[in-house]
């Protein structure tokens, strides 16, 4: 029970924390250009890694280390970037709106690109909610 309370609370506290983050977006495009807020991001994000990793990150070879630079420009810096450029155009609340329902669009994707996924009862159900807003 006590595990449960602790999982619920750290799933609302980084709840908490991704949604400020549109709102400090928002403010820091005022000084800011999409951009630069990325770089700050990363640059961030990196120097906190550095110091909470434990042991040196050993590079496997530099052909590996390039497919996961290649991995990380094409996921999440893309994200971020069309996420800062997004909420420049926009209201910070519906950025956070059409990103929220983006995992609904990955899965009705997914049902027609992959080869035997199913959408079953269980995504009916968890969605629906989401469709009657």
């Amino acid at each position: 029970m006590e595990n449960d309370l602790k999982g619920h609370f750290y799933a609302a506290l980084t709840m908490f924390i991704w949604g400020l983050t549109f709102i400090s977006t928002k403010i820091l495009l005022e000084d800011f250009t999409a951009n630069g807020i990325l770089l700050i991001r990363f640059l961030l994000g990196y120097v906190a890694l550095l110091m909470i990793s434990r042991r040196k990150v050993i590079v496997d070879g530099w052909r590996k280390e390039l497919l996961f630079v290649l991995a990380g420009l094409s996921g999440i810096c893309l994200y971020y970037l069309f996420e800062n450029i997004a909420i420049s155009f926009t209201d910070a609340s519906n950025v956070g709106l059409i990103i929220s329902v983006a995992p609904f669009f990955t899965a009705i994707l997914s049902r027609f690109l992959l080869k035997g996924e199913r959408l079953d009862k269980s995504f009916s159900s968890g969605s629906s909610s989401l469709l009657s807003e």
